[in-house]
């Protein structure tokens, strides 16, 4: 049996043939991107379709959009989104069957509409923003408060964007001359690389969160298209849950980001955040000012007050000195009085106690002196007795040695030379 064959090229041609007759119109068509890249001008796209509940791709097709439509939607789709096209995205494609012989089936995209993919933005967003509320701290940096004195500012920021430039050069050149501390922590402010960026820059001031009043995240000198993120579950929960207020200043002023939702303040630009710092330090430096001129005032009108009760004190000094003056002479006197009543009773006193001792004291001296004297005449008998010349007179002798009477014989020592007074002179011996 014969069989009709066809070159691939021919097969190719009557499929190209089909599916031109059978999808001679476009299609609307959702997908989500899960590859796109750009080359040469033209966009080159992988679509998928997974599985509501397991995320498993149950469909898949290639996409391209050539540079002459390209070049128009892109634009468009980045200024209505706010993004750029990337993988990951939920978009709605107008698209058109297409086969060619020699690269086979894709689909040609003609249109694309942002309003879809802003949608599906948006319930992502309100996602997260479900999930920090459950969570219970979505609201918790609106619990803090912006120390009055924050001068100590933590900056995360690109280190050579313009807009962390802007915002350094408003504070040092602000009209208070306030003096500010900043300390830049570098990090990525667009594309795949914010989230981890920014986690790794806020752990960092976390070390170190003493010697910081307040972060400040700000965004500026770049493309202001790609923003998603700044929209994700995992930085939300990190700047929520940051033990410091957090101020944004992003550079996204037609929709706020979920990382503006949480944060403590939200401010449009970088300039706009520091001129929020230097208006908190100006508010506190008018309270002090205020409380300046309230103690001034409040002091002027006490001085004032103390003042006039002086003046009225002194003015009841005359008559009150007066009046003082004659209870106290009155007083004096009376006390003089007394005084001199009190001295003559004690005068009259002492003279009479006088008399009592000068009658009883003749008597008592007389004895004395004759008890005295009976003593002293017993003391000179006794002594009389004690006379040696007395025991000489009786026939007794002294021996004396060197001017001291011997009482014991065996403390002299031959030819020792002693004298023995006797009644009528003395003996000259030599002891042997």
């Amino acid at each position: 049996m014969s069989h009709t064959t066809l070159t691939l090229f021919e097969l190719n041609s009557i499929v190209r043939e089909v599916l031109e007759t059978a999808f001679d119109s476009a299609y609307w068509v959702e997908a989500e991107l899960s590859e796109a890249r750009e080359v040469r001008g033209h966009c080159y796209m992988e679509l998928v379709q997974k599985d509501l509940f397991s995320a498993t791709p149950v469909a898949r097709a290639s996409a391209k959009c050539w540079k002459s439509k390209w070049s128009n939607l892109r634009p468009k789709f980045e200024r209505i989104t706010g993004q750029p096209f990337h993988a990951g995205m939920k978009v709605m494609l107008l698209v058109t069957a297409n086969f060619h012989e020699a690269y086979g089936f894709s689909w040609i995209v003609q249109d694309i509409d942002p309003t879809y993919t802003m949608g599906d933005m948006a319930r992502k967003r309100l996602q997260i923003i479900r999930q920090l509320q459950e969570q219970g701290v979505f609201e918790m940096q609106k619990g803090l408060t912006i120390p009055k004195f924050a001068q100590r500012i933590a900056v995360i920021s690109s280190e050579n964007a313009a807009g962390y430039g802007d915002f350094c050069n408003q504070l040092e050149a602000n009209d208070y001359g306030f003096k500010f501390y900043t300390k830049l922590f570098p990090a990525t402010m667009q594309g795949e690389q914010v989230e981890p960026t920014i986690i790794a820059a806020l752990n960092q001031i976390n070390l170190h969160v003493d010697r910081f009043d307040v972060v400040v995240i700000i965004r500026g000198g770049g493309a202001t298209a790609d923003m998603s993120g700044f929209d994700t579950l995992t930085l939300a929960e990190n700047v929520a849950n940051f033990p410091l207020p957090i101020i944004t200043g992003i550079g996204h002023e037609r929709d706020e980001s979920v990382l503006d939702m949480v944060s403590n303040i939200r401010v449009k630009t970088p300039t706009a955040a520091a001129a929020y710092l230097i208006d908190n330090l100006a508010d506190v430096w008018s309270l002090i000012e205020d409380c300046q001129n309230h103690i001034t005032t409040y002091v002027k009108y006490r001085m004032e007050q103390e003042r006039n009760r002086l003046t009225r004190c002194s003015e009841h000094i005359p008559m009150l000195f007066s009046l003082v003056k004659t209870r106290q002479e009155a007083r004096l006197q009376q006390l003089s009085v007394q005084m001199v009543t009190h001295i003559n009773n004690y005068l009259s006193l002492c003279r009479h106690r006088l008399q009592l001792i000068s009658t009883s004291i003749h008597p008592a001296v007389e004895h004395r002196i004759l008890k005295e004297s009976n003593h002293i005449e017993q003391l000179d008998i006794m002594l009389k007795s004690l006379d040696p010349q007395i025991l000489l007179k009786r026939g007794y002798s002294i021996t004396m040695y060197n001017g001291k009477s011997v009482r014991d014989a065996s403390k002299l020592q031959k030819g020792n030379e002693i004298e023995t007074l006797v009644e009528h002179g003395k003996i000259i011996s030599v002891v042997k």
